[in-house]
């Protein structure tokens, strides 16, 4: 026999674990944009994670208005945060490696995501980024936040065209 107290408790655990979502990564729907592998938790296709866009558009969305060497203007950049990207798959490395369509590589330090809001844009200026204007993926820091971020290490880790992160 269930004591009254017991009964309340397992109600109370039941009824918390329904509005806890769950960790799996649904698969992607449409088009893949991005495709996540290396030390992930959770992953969606074999050995990796993979997105499209409306899974990224899912994630919190967050926004800055910087100057790049890109642009004769400042810009505002929208998307999720790279930190956000990681969290879903439950990445456990010290090293995001990120590759482009046309496959330039470079490596990107997990701590840059904490320390600086780095984002993984998926909009320009409020409007989706096509291939020919950086697109669809932007990995970009907010380099108006701070001086140190105006710098070659920076610029070089903001990759245009992103298609894959591997997780080191």
């Amino acid at each position: 026999m269930i004591r009254r107290r017991t009964l309340h408790k397992l109600l109370f655990i039941s009824a918390f674990a329904m509005t806890v979502p769950a960790h799996a990564l649904e698969a992607p729907k449409e088009r893949v944009v991005l495709t996540v592998s290396g030390k992930i938790g959770v992953k969606n296709a074999g050995e990796t994670a993979r997105f499209d866009m409306k899974m990224l558009e899912a994630l919190p969305q967050h926004s800055f208005t910087t100057r790049t060497p890109w642009y004769d203007r400042p810009v505002k950049f929208t998307g999720p945060l790279l930190a956000d990207v990681l969290a879903a798959v439950k990445a456990s490395g010290t090293t995001v490696s990120a590759v482009a369509i046309n496959d330039y590589a470079i490596k990107i330090p997990v701590a840059d995501t904490t320390a600086h809001k780095v984002i993984v844009a998926r909009l320009l200026d409020g409007k989706p980024m096509p291939v020919r204007e950086k697109g669809p993926l932007f990995v970009v820091y907010p380099f108006d936040d701070s001086a140190t971020l105006r710098s070659s290490v920076y610029y070089e880790r903001s990759i245009w065209q992103l298609k894959a992160l591997d997780i080191q």
